[in-house]
């Protein structure tokens, strides 16, 4: 995938709320899309099951979503083109990533941002929910997070969701190699492979770029000041939390009474949580064959 040029600059940004801010907005949160396929390849088919996880698992057409480290809303954008009458609550920390979110995504009923560290346990109270979340999602996010804190954010995220709720976690996920060696290395493999299918020869911008070229872009100055003035560092770009077996502990630590992947190709998971509910869990009618037509009667 050849390289998204980058866009001219200014010499100073536009209105606050203007046309110009949208389309400069929805320009990087383009470009944002593009990078973050260097990481998911398969990230649109991804999100695509992450909905449908939603949807099937709320059962009511207005579910309400919370999303960790939701970047600038990719996630809630296109939760609520398939599920318009949804409410997405789109949490980071990130003051680039919050602004841009708004700019690109502001004018989407249903989606709100929230400016709030998941470090930090005042991230649930600013979140202003009115009632249980149906879902909590992320993607690519929390793998930066220490697996102490990862078990705090997934703790308060299960305290958030109803009985019955699900979080659903999209992220490159290493198996134990100590424990299945010969495994890990065909999930890489194979994750290397689609890669390479997909992206060919070259590779488009990649996330350091991207980080270079937007923060020096006029339009976001007043949030690219705030980043500075807080401190960011590319700490939370690390991966203190890439293990598989580090998510399954920490959501088991959190209470949550299921956990499994319902989508897989190498390394890259759709990690699925599901909280305890008293009436137990919703079972499909039985028997059906392996290509779900009814069985024989007997």
């Amino acid at each position: 995938m050849p390289a998204t040029p980058s866009v001219p600059s200014t010499s100073s940004a536009p209105p606050a709320g203007s046309s110009a801010d949208r389309r400069t907005a929805l320009h990087w949160a383009e470009r944002w899309d593009r990078q973050q396929e260097e990481f998911l390849p398969e990230r649109e088919a991804l999100f695509d099951v992450l909905i449908d996880v939603v949807r099937e698992s709320a059962g009511r057409p207005d579910p309400l979503v919370v999303d960790l480290g939701c970047g600038p809303g990719s996630i809630g954008a296109r939760l609520l083109r398939r599920l318009p009458d949804a409410t997405v609550v789109s949490v980071d920390a990130d003051p680039v990533l919050i602004a841009l979110g708004r700019g690109a995504y502001g004018d989407l009923s249903g989606l709100r941002f929230v400016p709030a560290d998941l470090r930090t346990p005042e991230w649930v109270d600013r979140l202003g929910l009115d009632r249980p979340a149906d879902a909590v999602v992320s993607s690519t996010a929390l793998h930066w997070l220490d697996p102490s804190v990862l078990t705090s954010v997934y703790t308060a995220a299960a305290g958030l969701l109803r009985p019955g709720g699900v979080l659903v976690n999209c992220d490159e996920l290493e198996r134990d190699q100590d424990a299945a060696p010969a495994l890990a290395r065909l999930d890489r493999a194979l994750l290397t492979r689609e890669k390479a299918r997909r992206l060919g020869a070259g590779h488009g911008e990649g996330w350091y770029d991207w980080w270079e070229r937007v923060l020096a872009e006029p339009a976001f100055a007043p949030a690219v000041a705030e980043r500075k003035r807080m401190g960011f560092d590319g700490e939370h770009h690390s991966d203190l939390s890439a293990g598989l077996e580090v998510h399954r502990t920490a959501l088991r630590d959190a209470g949550f009474a299921e956990i499994g992947t319902l989508w897989q190709r190498g390394e890259v998971h759709l990690l699925c949580a599901v909280t305890p509910s008293p009436e137990g869990p919703s079972v499909p009618p039985r028997p059906h064959t392996h290509n779900n037509a009814p069985a024989p009667c007997p």
